[in-house]
């Protein structure tokens, strides 16, 4: 009998400069396989000019497998849309993204129509996988607008105790993702297993804290 194959697992938002710490990002290339993807974020977006840095990485990760998705705030539905989709427009004609992260998502059913118009825009521009990122859990429809729905971010003490509501279990594990920082080296293997029995099958757990805790690869 074959052995089963291993789905990616990891979504990894790294919010660094690939030219000042190229360290990380090499990280990410030799982990490829378990990766479903990798946010590249310039400048809270993918900033007023190319970076050669960024594009160099994209290129090297997308070389290697790896989905890599353009960071986009959305400002929880306060930005406009036109604002939003010219990141996007930008993300894809700089680095060749291959998806959409966006951060900052808002969590009341009342601005569904709002993310549904964005995620349409987004997979008209060449988005093949669209993740929202309300950090929490929102209305039940965000799960039906999203391909990776977010539904937690925060630190490690807080997700010791959170709480999973139960209509995520009318979703395959896989359109959920829990991003968890300020985890100790020794118990990153914990936030996988608790991920996992909480049904989300993607995950990234980093031993960062403060303002960017998202500095170093899982």
């Amino acid at each position: 009998m074959g052995r089963a194959v291993t789905e990616p697992s990891l979504l990894v938002p790294l919010y660094v400069h690939p030219g000042a710490e190229p360290g990380p990002w090499e990280r990410l290339v030799r982990a490829a396989p378990a990766l479903r993807g990798v946010v590249l974020n310039a400048a809270d977006g993918p900033g007023q000019f190319p970076d050669p840095s960024f594009r160099a990485a994209a290129v090297r990760l997308r070389a290697a497998g790896v989905p890599v998705l353009g960071y986009v705030d959305t400002a929880y539905g306060r930005r406009p849309l036109r604002a939003a989709v010219a990141d996007l427009r930008r993300h894809r004609r700089w680095y060749e993204v291959d998806g959409v992260f966006c951060d900052r998502v808002a969590v009341e059913a009342a601005l569904l129509p709002h993310y549904r118009r964005l995620a349409l825009f987004s997979r008209a521009l060449g988005a093949r996988t669209v993740v929202l990122n309300p950090g929490t859990h929102p209305d039940p429809g965000y799960a039906e607008v999203a391909d990776l729905l977010v539904t937690f971010e925060g630190p490690w003490e807080a997700y010791r105790t959170a709480r999973v509501p139960g209509w995520t279990a009318d979703h395959l594990p896989s359109r959920f993702c829990h991003l968890v920082y300020g985890v100790p080296q020794e118990w990153a293997g914990l936030v996988a297993r608790t991920a996992g029995r909480r049904g989300a099958a993607v995950h990234c757990a980093v031993p960062g804290n403060g303002e960017n805790p998202w500095q170093t690869a899982p």
